[in-house]
């Protein structure tokens, strides 16, 4: 998948419009600054301290684009009054693989957007765009995982009816604790 794709999220009467699109090189000291929130950094499976590391995290993305096997995108949200758009997350469909049923999402949210439905909005575009673009190739249900003890992500999964399925056992160092894995079939 070589075309750009962009996503966007309709305004609602409290919340302004998202806009999802692969990450570029000029998101970098955005993501510097949303990485240094302790809360962010305590569920990360990677840190990004600095210009050098939040280059190799973009580059990163970009090379998963290229591949075909994992879809990261900045998600962006328009600033009332101003021109630009800020960056509140992150959401990524990852693990895909023609003829093989499941694929992986994930997501993250920057300290400032918090509570506003940010993660939910984002997951459920990425989901609609996963379905619509991969089921041909296979792909019948998404899967969501995080850490037991993340309660944030657990409400994200149930909003956006990703199915509790399973307790994981620890994988450690990626997945110290214990983990829920949540799923989404396309009929869901």
């Amino acid at each position: 998948m070589n075309a750009p794709v962009v996503l966007q999220v309709a305004a609602s009467p409290v919340f302004p419009a998202l806009v999802l699109r692969p990450w570029r090189m000029e998101d970098v000291a955005a993501l510097v600054e949303v990485s240094r929130d302790p809360a962010l950094r305590q569920w990360a499976s990677s840190v990004v301290d600095n210009d050098a590391d939040g280059t190799r995290w973009v580059q990163a993305q970009q090379e998963g684009w290229a591949t075909g096997d994992r879809f990261g995108f900045a998600v962006l949200e328009a600033q009332p009054g101003c021109t630009g758009e800020q960056l509140v997350g992150n959401v990524v469909l990852k693990e895909v693989t023609s003829g093989k049923p499941a694929a992986e999402v994930g997501y993250w949210t920057a300290a400032h957007a918090r509570g506003r439905g940010v993660a939910s909005r984002a997951l459920e575009a990425l989901t609609g765009w996963a379905f619509d673009t991969f089921t041909a190739d296979g792909l019948e249900r998404l899967e969501l995982l995080h850490q037991v003890d993340n309660l944030a992500s657990c409400r994200v999964a149930q909003k956006s009816r990703y199915d509790f399925d399973t307790i994981l056992p620890a994988a450690p160092p990626a997945f110290p604790r214990e983990g829920h894995l949540h799923i989404r079939r396309t009929s869901a």
